[in-house]
């Protein structure tokens, strides 16, 4: 069917759920026609899926946007991705001097700044502080139940925050705004030592996010505690660490080995150059929990016992693999495909597919999968997190 695209004259093909072995059929509607352009393997599934697998993509345009002066934001959590019960997700965006208020949560806060800067403040359970300024590509992370605040600089910033908790929601935080609002006045005169007056203005409810003005300089803003500053860092440049590079692409990994602080949240930052794939793996440790930065892929579950369900990722979607499940991500597009791979765990593992057959006796795979010197030839020892190679097709459905 071939209807007049409104942007350029060219011919629109609408897309059927006829697969080129001539399963399915026409569907005529009432039907969201462009959903189903940006899903062409969950609307015409390739032939080696089957069975059920729970839905593994969430995206935060499909989210609540919660619009505040000074910032917004959006989270993913069990109630939108039910599967995701290890990590939840938060997209947020802070104006230049917009502030996410002083807080805690009951759960660990990790951190990737997308674009833009921030400045973030905490004191841990030894009155040890921290200051210091974000930029695009850097981490923080937070201990369970230590205080902090995040501030935008001159620009603004937008940054992703992961909880490790499925069922955290950021709406249900210990913030002090909240907190002020919920105790006595005379408590709070006896607390601080001054007069009931000084609390007049204090905000009747939680303020979540506000607007004032850009912070000063670190230096200006500087706060000397007599108890000195935490020991070890909340703050990790992760595009400042060498990669990991591969035919097709590239991986930066973060956790506790060199990210000392993060013992709850480990992560892969991965870069896929079109044509190239993250190639068949899986997770020994813990659920997957993805979230795309750039571009478009496409990524098969395995789930054992014949069960397999492929699913299309854009850029803002945030995708899950339960734990040990097999998988890949393709990319499907004609731009590079970054995205974050994230476990609740103090370190990344995985295992190549590619590395397990080549360092197992050779006749063993080749009995096991009835194949010949052609793939057992090249089977690699080494471990190639990306690959990409001359000439292949991604396949056909």
């Amino acid at each position: 069917m071939n209807t007049p695209h409104p942007n350029n004259g060219k011919p629109f093909i609408v897309p059927q759920p006829i697969r080129s072995d001539g399963a399915g059929g026409p569907d005529y509607g009432p039907r969201d026609i462009m959903r189903d352009l940006e899903n062409p393997n969950m609307f015409v599934p390739p032939v080696t899926d089957s069975g059920l697998l729970p839905n593994l993509r969430m995206s935060f345009s499909d989210t609540h946007m919660k619009l505040n002066q000074g910032g917004w934001s959006r989270e993913i959590t069990v109630r939108e991705l039910p599967i995701a019960t290890t990590l939840a997700g938060v997209n947020m965006s802070l104006m230049p001097g917009g502030t996410r208020e002083l807080h805690w949560h009951q759960q660990a806060e990790w951190a990737y700044m997308i674009w833009g800067s921030a400045r973030i403040t905490a004191v841990d359970q030894n009155g040890r502080n921290f200051i210091a300024d974000i930029g695009p590509g850097d981490l923080w992370y937070f201990p369970a139940g230590l205080p902090h605040s995040i501030q935008g600089l001159e620009e603004g910033c937008e940054f992703l925050l992961v909880f490790d908790d499925g069922h955290f929601s950021d709406l249900n935080t210990l913030s002090i705004s909240d907190w002020f609002a919920h105790t006595p006045i005379d408590v709070l005169s006896a607390n601080f030592g001054v007069p009931a007056s000084a609390f007049d203005s204090i905000p009747p409810d939680q303020v979540y996010i506000f607007q004032t003005r850009v912070p000063g300089s670190l230096e200006s803003q500087e706060v000397q505690s007599p108890y000195g500053t935490v020991p070890i860092s909340f703050k990790h440049r992760l595009l400042a660490q060498t990669p990991l590079v591969t035919p097709g692409g590239s991986v930066r990994i973060a956790d506790s080995s060199n990210f000392p602080i993060s013992k709850t949240i480990a992560a892969a930052l991965v870069e896929i150059q079109p044509g190239a794939m993250r190639e068949l793996h899986w997770h020994p440790n813990n659920d997957e929990w993805q979230y795309y930065l750039t571009g478009q892929g496409r990524m098969t579950v395995f789930g054992g016992n014949g069960v397999a369900r492929t699913f299309d990722y854009r850029a803002g979607d945030v995708g899950y693999v339960p734990f040990a499940f097999g998988h890949y991500i393709q990319n499907t597009g004609t731009e590079t495909l970054w995205f974050l791979e994230m476990f609740k765990s103090d370190r990344f593992a995985d295992i190549s597919l590619n590395q397990w057959m080549a360092l197992t006796p050779r006749e063993l795979v080749r009995d096991n999968l009835h194949v010949g010197p052609e793939l057992l030839d090249a089977l690699r020892k080494e471990k190639w997190p990306v690959v990409k190679y001359p000439g292949q097709s991604q396949g056909s459905k």
